[in-house]
């Protein structure tokens, strides 16, 4: 049943999802089906009632709600069944603290991530883009999942601990992740603790992930106090703890800031070159695009440097899709800090909110043709999207994801020093569709190496990519 509510703007609907038993059913259909729960929910209203166990929540469906929820994160604070367990997890670091510690906690983060530091990052980016796909062999299959995971390992390993993190400790950390990631998806759609302090065999792979996680981070730390200073994040901590004020960094702040940023800046650009890669297997016409400017843009060169960075529009083009298409953060959730309305709708203090940029990207209103994989509508002059603020890979307001910039400079870099040297196919057979957990992407996703030798091209085939795309990801 649905109502209408008149808003300041516009008549909003607030709905009920449908279910005989829905205190049972909506958590289950969300566990076993979740891509299809989603899209099914705006037929119900642009704000609809949920259930998540015996817990009531709401789940925003148009953009221009989702926008008004994000850019009030003082009553739409970072909370909810998944921010419980992510807290769980990595404490009270940038991505899961609440409002009132996010701006001391931003402020000493952000100058890691500013556009120069990117900038200085761009070639460890393609070193290591260059170090996994160097061994890959004609007609080989590799495991495109495990890859991309080992190279955002690497490149995220340095970022924040330099040469510490040595390959045996950067292959452990990536198994580790991935066991906890399985885990925390479940442990958000069923926020029911009992069930989890059960001794399953799920539960104790998960207790020993995490309690290895959080080992390895502390022992990383404790080898660089014995060494000499260095400048990458665990410098810059290292040095606010040193620091005297009151606002210095806690040994329990720095741990959480490392853990924090290990498991959201590993994962998500990882999955987010996997599905890049599958997608681009399914869809040639966008795959031979990309080797065009890439062989132009390249000119035989094995690895993009800084400079080739606004011409590699396509490139660009293909991960903004990709982020549309297949948003590695695909629902998250927020809870209010004061009795408020959105949508007409009073909501108390304490509701859960959900939003899904799954859900919001695949809105046929926002972008035409939404299950399609298209490049192309990111250009210049491109569709782009429908709706402002429908695309939010990387959230909005001032919880915009701090690694955003970093996160698709690493991706596109990534994409166009494997796509200059190879093309992956899918094996025979129908493509698994990727089944979402905490995030969205492929797991398991198994390929078929073939080389290719760049073509000559000359002159540039588009225009400075810092004009394509613009409406997607930076504005997101």
């Amino acid at each position: 049943m649905s109502d209408s509510v008149p808003g300041s703007e516009r008549t909003w609907t607030v709905g009920t999802a449908p279910g005989i038993f829905p205190s049972i059913s909506h958590g289950i259909a969300l566990f076993r089906r979740p891509l299809e729960f989603l899209n099914s929910l705006p037929a119900h209203g642009d704000l609809v009632d949920i259930r998540l166990g015996p817990q009531r929540a709401w789940m925003v469906c148009h953009p221009e709600l989702v926008q008004e929820m994000l850019r009030d994160s003082r009553t739409f604070d970072k909370g909810g069944p998944q921010y419980d367990r992510l807290r769980l997890l990595m404490g009270d670091g940038v991505v899961t603290c609440p409002h009132g510690e996010h701006r001391r906690q931003r402020r000493l983060l952000q100058p890691d991530f500013r556009a120069s530091r990117v900038a200085d990052h761009t070639e460890l980016m393609g070193q290591e883009a260059a170090s996994v796909h160097r061994g890959w062999r004609a007609g080989e299959q590799i495991d495109v999942s495990a890859e991309m995971m080992t190279l955002t390992t690497r490149v995220m390993g340095r970022v924040l601990f330099s040469d510490s993190l040595d390959a045996a400790t950067a292959t452990e950390i990536r198994r580790c992740l991935g066991v906890v990631v399985r885990g925390l998806f479940v442990r958000t759609v069923v926020p029911v603790d009992a069930v989890f302090r059960l001794p399953t065999p799920a539960n104790r792979r998960y207790g020993r992930a995490l309690a290895r996680l959080h080992t390895l981070v502390d022992a990383l730390v404790a080898e660089r106090r014995r060494g000499p200073d260095r400048d990458d994040l665990l410098g810059t901590l290292l040095r606010a703890a040193r620091g005297g004020a009151d606002e210095a960094v806690t040994e329990r702040e720095m741990h959480d800031q490392l853990l924090t940023l290990l498991l959201t800046g590993v994962e998500t650009t990882a999955l987010c070159l996997a599905s890049a890669f599958s997608l681009l297997a399914r869809n040639p016409e966008a795959e031979r695009r990309l080797h065009t400017e890439v062989d132009s843009v390249l000119a035989g060169r094995a690895l993009p440097d800084v400079d080739d960075l606004p011409h590699l529009v396509r490139t660009r083009c293909v991960i903004t899709e990709t982020l549309r298409h297949s948003p590695p953060g695909w629902l998250f959730t927020r809870i209010t800090t004061r009795a408020t309305e959105l949508a007409g709708c009073r909501l108390p203090r304490g509701a859960t909110v959900l939003y899904s940029p799954y859900l919001l990207h695949h809105d046929p209103a926002s972008f035409p043709d939404p299950d399609a994989f298209l490049p192309d509508r990111w250009l210049p002059g491109g569709d782009g999207a429908r709706r402002d603020g429908a695309l939010i890979p990387f959230a909005a307001g001032s919880r915009k994801c701090l690694g955003d910039a970093f996160a698709v400079t690493e991706a596109t870099v990534a994409l166009a020093s494997i796509a200059a040297r190879w093309r992956l196919r899918h094996r025979p057979g129908p493509v698994e569709s990727p089944r979402p957990a905490v995030t969205l992407g492929p797991r398991s996703l198994t390929m078929i190496c073939e080389p290719r030798t760049p073509r000559a091209t000359t002159g540039s085939l588009l225009p400075d990519s810092r004009t394509a795309g613009d409406n997607g990801v930076n504005d997101a």
